[in-house]
């Protein structure tokens, strides 16, 4: 048995607020958590409080890195992209109106996919991505429940606080995670605080949509993007509402609000403030040029890892284009930290940021949404900061200032 990160209490208050009030599970619901072997503590505590709220199963599936390595590297060409037929059922599972799906997201092993060629990283993406089309769109379109939270490993809090001993940084880390998520006494009872945090985000969400931008512009240290939309186009953030009428936060944490902009009207450079921690490799230096819509130009500190990214959006040919700009403030208590966490669900909810590849659907109005890209790739990185300045224009060409220095002009 593993040293508890947090108190039993902590433990399922925090397990509450992903399975009840962010996933909504009750009765008769089957919840799919997947995570990796050092996740072991949160994947029971979510499976019992998934079991309190009345789920019917809960199937906790763990995948360990190390053998997600050996497939591609010793694996032969059929093993390249192959699923097994109960996974492929259990996501068709997940995708259905009683089914949901938890992802734990903390690498607990650094460098795990070294030495493997990104063309075979980049053949085995697609060809699952192509038999996960059907979930990807259930849940870009909002029609299917799923979460992404955090839970330390060694690895992962040993880049955090590189200063403490594993045990320490790991409780640390967790009590991060907690305190992000608005879980800690003075923020409430259970997950009140949680649920007032994400209703303050989908009013901010939903005055961004009132304003009916045309097109926003980004400056900051290195950043002058341009980014244009279609007309309809609507802001998320916080709670977001399901085809079916239920709510659902996928993120925890989060402090976003967002959107999905036209990926034909995207112009300018940009440079990332953060490093991107993927796929078991820390890349460094990433920037960039876009021009009528695609990047034209991408770069990094390491040519090597330049193109292990390159080789990731090439999956797709709609990869160099955007889904996704996100505007965070300085309220974010993740930036107030002024650490950074090398997790790509934490960091980004401390900048700003945009996301190469697939966009969302409930960003738009009408079904089918018009002018999204639909990408089979989703991949943020951050480039906002305190220097970073959003500015909005409408339809008639007002200027709108909505951050400057750090702070919401709504």
């Amino acid at each position: 048995m593993r040293e508890p990160l947090l108190p039993p209490a902590s433990l399922a208050r925090y397990a509450d607020a992903i399975v009840r009030a962010s996933l909504g599970i009750e009765k008769g619901d089957t919840l799919v958590v997947d995570g990796e072997p050092e996740h072991r503590e949160l994947l029971v505590a979510i499976a019992e409080s998934a079991y309190r709220a009345g789920a019917r199963f809960v199937d906790v599936v763990t995948g360990d890195p190390l053998v997600m390595r050996a497939r591609l590297r010793h694996g032969s060409d059929d093993a390249i992209g192959a699923m097994s037929p109960w996974a492929l059922r259990r996501f068709r599972e997940v995708a259905r109106p009683n089914g949901a799906l938890a992802h734990i997201a903390g690498e607990g092993e650094a460098g795990y996919l070294d030495g493997v060629s990104p063309a075979r990283l980049a053949a085995d993406y697609s060809a699952r991505a192509k038999q996960l089309g059907f979930l990807r769109r259930a849940q870009l379109n909002m029609e299917a429940r799923w979460i992404i939270a955090g839970w330390p490993t060694d690895h992962w809090a040993g880049q955090v606080y590189p200063e403490l001993e594993p045990l320490k940084a790991k409780r640390r880390l967790a009590r991060d995670l907690v305190r992000f998520c608005r879980l800690e006494d003075e923020d409430g009872k259970g997950a009140s605080g949680w649920s007032k945090h994400l209703r303050t985000l989908s009013r901010r969400s939903a005055r961004l949509t009132k304003l009916g931008l045309t097109r926003l512009e980004l400056r900051g240290p290195g950043t002058e993007l341009d980014v244009g939309f279609v007309e309809g186009t609507r802001w998320l953030g916080g709670f977001e509402t399901l085809a079916d009428g239920r709510t659902l936060a996928s993120n925890m944490p989060t402090e976003e609000v967002f959107t999905s902009p036209d990926p034909r009207q995207t112009t300018g450079t940009f440079k990332c403030t953060f490093p991107l921690s993927f796929r078991g490799r820390l890349i460094h230096g990433i920037r960039g040029e876009f021009a009528k819509g695609r990047l034209v130009r991408l770069e990094a500190d390491s040519d090597d890892d330049r193109d292990f990214i390159a080789a990731f959006i090439d999956t797709d040919r709609a990869g160099r284009r955007l889904g996704e700009v996100a505007l965070v403030d300085a309220s974010s208590r993740i930036g107030q930290s002024g650490r950074i966490y090398y997790n790509t669900l934490l960091d980004e909810n401390a900048a700003a940021h945009i996301a190469f590849g697939s966009g969302f659907g409930g960003t738009r109005a009408e079904t089918p949404a018009r002018g999204l890209n639909r990408s089979t790739i989703h991949l943020d990185v951050m480039i906002g900061g305190p220097d970073l300045e959003a500015t909005g224009f409408n339809a008639r060409g007002r200027r709108i200032p909505l951050i400057r220095e750090g702070a919401w002009q709504l």
